[in-house]
């Protein structure tokens, strides 16, 4: 189907002009919507209409920062308690990705795909971590990605944690990738620059990132101040807090992305500004590891682009945004704070994110833009109009089904049913065997 009008429902568009639009239609051809008017005007085109009455459309929803590795770890019971970050990290993640195949890879990006799905998300920016599976792992990433009809831009965690030789096969997957992306001109499949954190990386390694991501002319990604011990180990080993040594290897730029920033100081927050880069919270992921919450308040204050990830949590973009929400009214100690922070997080910022990387309008319902929206089941009990709809989304809509999600004009589900070349089932089997595996390796 690579031309139909969709219409009879009221849509919002994520654009603070005009977040809502009643009584029009949209007419998707080849991947984009060509055209928004009302119904009328479309009746002497020749294409399938569909009639969603009585439901909303809305963007397909963007995830900023997520971990399509850690699919394979739910249920698992095997991890040590842990009494802070780095435990966490010593005793699940990093004993968790040592252990990934690259067949665990793909089944596991291929799972949270179509999960996302569900949930009316519609493009994924990943950070991957397989140590001993690192070459050609972006690659079993992208043809997940690419059987789920999704846009996703990867990226290979590089570190030092596990030795040269994986250094410099991850520094090598990047830059592989990279140069594919742009060969390819995939509009579905986008590249960026991935490092772990700064107090995983020695100078000699960041030098040698710096040089490729100046010749490739690329964005970075990487964690950036989760916990207060990646500034503790910088300050005692480098003399420099987190973003200061980034930026003088020059790693932040316009389309870099610093994952949580749950302990960056105004500071750091100013000249991460300065760079345009976005930081980019994962409140969930942030509270069940203890690590504290970014104050999403003073950077937006200071002029950065605070998007909103799932990290390793979820793929349920709205849930995210209601943590995130009461995260931060605990942060500014005031039940009335940061409702526009946050709302903006999902809603403007993480569009204008991925914008950098997908081009103009991506993330909001326009004339132009992707065809990439979703169709949910709500029928409000109060009004939702220009002043309220924000709070709709955050305590009602939130709450709702997603029946449909669409990306690039395809249809991936409707009715809540999946529309793909993919047996789900066979995929969740395979699932299961091979985390039983992977658990038994652990």
């Amino acid at each position: 189907m690579n031309r139909y009008i969709v219409l009879g429902g009221d849509i919002l568009t994520f654009t603070a002009e005009k977040p809502i639009l009643r009584g029009m239609a949209m007419l998707v051809e080849d991947g984009r919507i060509s055209k928004i008017a009302t119904a009328g005007q479309f009746d002497t085109e020749e294409c399938e209409r569909i009639d969603i009455a009585g439901k909303l459309i809305m963007p397909g929803l963007i995830n900023a920062h997520h971990h399509f590795y850690s699919t394979l770890v739910t249920g698992l019971g095997k991890a040590a308690p842990s009494k802070d970050f780095n435990e966490v990290l010593n005793n699940l993640w990093w004993r968790l990705d040592k252990k990934l195949l690259a067949e665990d890879n793909y089944i596991s990006a291929l799972i949270s795909a179509l999960s996302a799905i569900r949930k009316g998300t519609t493009t994924i920016i990943d950070h991957h971590a397989s140590p001993f599976a690192v070459t050609g792992s972006l690659n079993q990433i992208a043809k997940a990605v690419k059987q789920a009809g999704l846009k996703a831009s990867l990226c290979y965690e590089v570190s030092d944690r596990d030795g040269e030789q994986v250094c410099k096969a991850g520094i090598e997957e990047n830059a592989d990738w990279i140069k594919q992306c742009e060969m390819a001109e995939d509009e579905d499949l986008k590249a960026l620059f991935g490092m772990h954190a700064a107090f995983t990386l020695s100078d000699k390694t960041l030098a040698t990132i710096s040089s490729l991501v100046q010749d490739l002319e690329c964005g970075t990604h990487i964690h950036a101040a989760e916990a207060e011990s990646d500034q503790r180990f910088n300050i005692e080993h480098f003399g420099k807090r987190v973003v200061e040594r980034l930026n003088d290897f020059g790693l932040i730029n316009s389309h870099s992305i610093l994952a949580h920033g749950v302990h960056l100081n105004p500071k750091e927050m100013m000249l991460v500004a300065e760079r345009g880069a976005a930081v980019v919270t994962n409140p969930q992921s942030n509270l069940n590891n203890a690590v504290g919450i970014a104050d999403v308040c003073k950077m937006q204050e200071l002029g950065i682009k605070v998007g909103l990830g799932t990290d390793a949590m979820t793929v349920n973009m709205l849930e995210e945004l209601r943590v995130g929400l009461w995260a931060q009214h605990l942060k500014q100690n005031n039940p009335s704070s940061a409702f526009m922070e946050i709302a903006s997080t999902l809603i403007f910022n993480n569009p204008l994110i991925a914008q950098k990387y997908w081009g103009a309008k991506h993330g909001t319902i326009a004339e132009g833009g992707p065809a990439d929206f979703i169709v949910v089941d709500y029928d409000p009990h109060t009004p939702l109009d220009e002043n309220t709809w924000l709070g709709h989304i955050i305590y009602g809509i939130s709450q709702a089904r997603v029946d449909a999600t669409i990306c690039g004009g395809k249809v991936l589900m409707w009715n809540g049913e999946l529309l793909l070349d993919i047996d789900e089932a066979e995929i969740k089997a395979r699932s299961r065997e091979l985390a039983a595996k992977l658990w038994d390796r652990f």
